[in-house]
C-alpha cells in the first residue's frame, strides 16, 4: 500500500497496514453483544403479548417482523438500520436513564488530560434560541417516538435513544458561556443565580437553573423591566461591542406609516443605484407578497421570504440577493439570527410599534442587526407611535453606536464593509441546491412547482435553469413547454364522440406525458395522468 499525491501520483509513503473505520462506528464486546440480543428478544416477546392482549394483531405482526429482521441482520453482519434505537440494550442502561453523549466524551478527555472531568468549557452561541431548543428537542423526539411505539414500528426502549432533557444537559455542563446579542430570560436568570445577584422582576417568571428548575411566578410580573434595563442592572456580563472591521451599529430613523411604501420605494432606488441590497420585514404573509408584487411592478427586483417557502428555496432566494439577481427581500420572521448579508445596507421594519412576538425588543434588535454588516447600514422603523420595545431597542442601538464611534476615533479606525465570498454559480452542488439539477439528473425551474403557485420569479429574474447552471436556452424552453403540458390535463379531456383511433392515440400521449412527469419527479401530476390513462383504457374495453 502506498500514499500518493492526488494530482501527480508521486509516491509519498509506503504502508504495511492501514485502519479504515466504517461510516457509522458502533463497537461492543462479544459478551455484551449477545446479552443485548437476548434482551431485545425478551422485550419483543413481551411487546407481542401486549399487542395481542389488546386485539392488535396487525401491530403485533409489524413489530415482530421488523425486530426479527433487525436481529437477523445484527447476528449476520453485526449491524442493522436504525441500530441506535437499540442503544439501551447495547449500553446496558436502565429504562429512563439518559443516553451517553458528546458531553461525556468531553468529561472523559478533561479527566484524562487534566485530572478533573469538570475542566472543560461549553460556549452556547445564539443562546436565546439554542437553550429553549434543548428542551424542545426532547419533547419533539418523544412525541414522534410515542406514535411509532404505539403502532408497532418500534420497541418501547427506542424512546430511550433520545436527546437530553434540560436538567440533564445543565448537570453535565460544568462551565457555560452564553453568547447572544439579545440574551434570553433563562440565561439572564441563570447568571443571577450563579453569581448570587438579586433576580429582577422581569425574570421571576423564567425557569430557574437555565431552564432546569421551576419559575417563581406563573406569569410575567406587572412591574417587569425591559431587557435593556435588566442587562444594565446585572453584573458580570461581557459586552463585545467593538467589531474588528470597525463597523458601527446602523443609523435608525422612525417615520410615519402614511405613504410608507412610496417613501420606502425612493430609499430602495437609492440603494439599487449603489448596487446595495435591502431587507423589509412585515407582519403577515399576505402583506409580504403584496409589497413584493408592488415593488416588482415598479421595476424593483424583489421576492418574498416566509415559512411557506421550503428551506432549499430560501437559500436560493438569499443567494440570489447576494449575487444581485434580487435587490429586495420582503420577509416576516426569517430575517434574523444567522443571516449575515454584507451587501444589505437598508433594513425597513413595517408596523414597528405593534407590540407582540414579532415586534418585541429582542426581535427588533435582531432585525436591526441585519444592517450592521455594511458601512452604510441604515434602519427605518415605520410607526405611528413609540412602543416600549421600540424605545428600548433604539436606545440600546444608539448607545452602542456612540461607544463604537468613540473607539474608532481614538484608534483611527475607518469602518469597512465585511468582505464575504459570493456563492459559486457554476458548481454541481449549486445546480442541485438551486433546483436546476435534481438527483435524477433532470432539469427543473426553481419555484415552478413550489408552494403558493407564484413560482415564476425564477424566470422573471433570470434565475434557475439557464442562468445559474450550464443549461442551454433550448433546454430551458423544452422544460417550460413540458411543464406547461403537464399542468394542462384539459388537453386530454374525454369527449363522448371520440373514435377508437382517437382514444388510442390520446392514451399513448397520456402515457408519454405520465412518464415525462415521473422523470421530473412530479409524482402528483404523474398520478393524475395515470388516472386519466385508466379512464381511457376503460373506454377501449367497452
Amino acid at each position: 500500500m502506498q500514499v500518493c499525491d492526488p494530482v501527480s501520483w508521486e509516491v509519498l509513503d509506503n504502508l504495511d497496514e492501514a485502519w479504515i473505520h466504517p461510516k457509522e462506528f458502533f463497537m461492543t464486546s462479544p459478551e455484551r453483544f449477545e446479552m443485548a440480543l437476548e434482551s431485545i428478544e425478551t422485550e419483543l416477546d413481551g411487546r407481542i403479548a401486549h399487542f395481542k392482549s389488546l386485539g392488535k394483531d396487525l401491530e403485533a405482526h409489524r413489530i415482530e417482523q421488523k425486530t426479527r429482521y433487525d436481529l437477523e441482520m445484527l447476528r449476520e453482519i453485526g449491524h442493522c438500520q436504525s441500530i441506535e434505537n437499540y442503544s439501551l440494550h447495547f449500553d446496558g442502561r436502565e429504562r429512563g436513564q439518559r443516553p451517553y453523549c458528546l458531553l461525556d466524551f468531553f468529561a472523559a478527555c478533561a479527566k484524562q488530560f487534566h485530572g478533573d472531568p469538570a475542566k472543560f468549557l461549553v460556549i452556547m452561541d445564539e443562546s436565546h434560541v439554542s437553550l429553549p431548543q434543548v428542551g424542545g428537542m426532547y419533547h419533539g423526539d418523544r412525541s414522534r417516538k410515542e406514535s411509532l411505539i404505539e403502532h408497532g414500528f418500534r420497541l418501547p426502549t427506542a424512546a430511550d435513544n433520545r436527546p437530553l432533557k434540560i436538567p440533564e444537559f445543565q448537570s453535565l455542563v460544568p462551565q457555560m458561556v452564553y453568547v447572544s446579542a439579545t440574551p434570553g430570560e433563562r440565561e439572564l436568570r441563570h447568571l443571577c443565580e450563579v453569581t448570587r445577584q438579586t433576580i429582577p422582576n422581569g425574570l421571576l417568571h423564567a425557569q430557574s437553573s437555565g431552564g432546569a428548575g421551576p419559575p417563581d411566578l406563573s406569569k410575567k410580573h406587572p412591574e417587569s423591566e425591559s431587557m435593556y434595563d435588566m442587562i444594565q442592572s446585572i453584573n458580570h456580563i461581557s459586552k463585545m461591542e467593538i467589531r474588528p472591521t470597525g463597523l458601527l451599529d446602523p443609523n435608525i430613523e422612525v417615520r410615519e406609516t402614511e405613504g410608507q411604501v412610496s417613501d420606502l420605494l425612493s430609499e430602495i432606488n437609492l440603494r439599487v443605484s449603489k448596487n446595495e441590497r435591502c431587507l423589509i420585514t412585515v407582519l403577515t404573509i399576505k402583506f409580504a407578497e403584496e409589497v413584493s408584487e408592488y415593488l416588482n411592478s415598479m421595476g424593483i427586483k424583489s421576492h418574498h421570504l416566509h415559512s411557506e417557502i421550503d428551506t432549499i428555496e430560501r437559500s436560493e432566494i438569499i443567494n440570489a440577493l447576494r449575487i444581485g439577481h434580487i435587490d429586495v427581500i420582503v420577509g416576516i420572521n426569517l430575517l434574523r439570527e444567522g443571516l449575515d448579508i454584507p451587501e444589505v445596507s437598508l433594513v425597513a421594519i413595517f408596523d414597528a410599534d405593534k407590540q407582540g412576538f414579532l415586534r418585541n425588543e429582542r426581535s427588533l434588535l435582531q432585525t436591526i442587526g441585519r444592517a450592521a454588516r455594511n458601512e452604510n447600514g441604515k434602519v427605518i422603523l415605520y410607526a405611528d407611535g413609540m412602543s416600549p420595545s421600540m424605545s428600548a431597542a433604539i436606545q440600546q442601538t444608539l448607545e452602542r453606536r456612540a461607544r463604537q464611534e468613540t473607539y474608532n476615533q481614538q484608534h483611527d479606525i475607518v469602518p469597512k464593509t465585511i468582505k464575504k465570498a459570493l456563492p459559486a454559480m457554476y458548481s454541481k452542488d449549486d445546480e442541485f441546491i438551486t433546483g436546476t439539477n435534481t438527483s435524477a439528473g433532470n432539469k427543473r425551474l426553481v419555484g415552478k412547482k413550489g408552494g403558493r403557485g407564484d413560482g415564476d420569479w425564477a424566470q422573471k429574474l433570470g434565475l434557475g435553469a439557464g442562468a445559474w447552471s450550464r443549461t442551454s436556452v433550448e433546454n430551458k424552453k423544452s422544460i417550460e413547454d413540458s411543464n406547461f403540458q403537464l399542468e394542462n390535463l384539459n388537453d386530454f379531456a374525454i369527449e363522448e364522440d371520440l373514435t377508437i383511433e382517437q382514444i388510442t392515440e390520446m392514451l399513448m400521449e397520456v402515457k408519454a406525458e405520465m412518464e415525462n412527469a415521473a422523470k421530473q419527479l412530479d409524482f402528483e401530476q404523474a398520478a393524475k395522468l395515470r388516472d386519466r390513462a385508466f379512464e381511457l383504457e376503460q373506454l377501449l374495453l367497452r
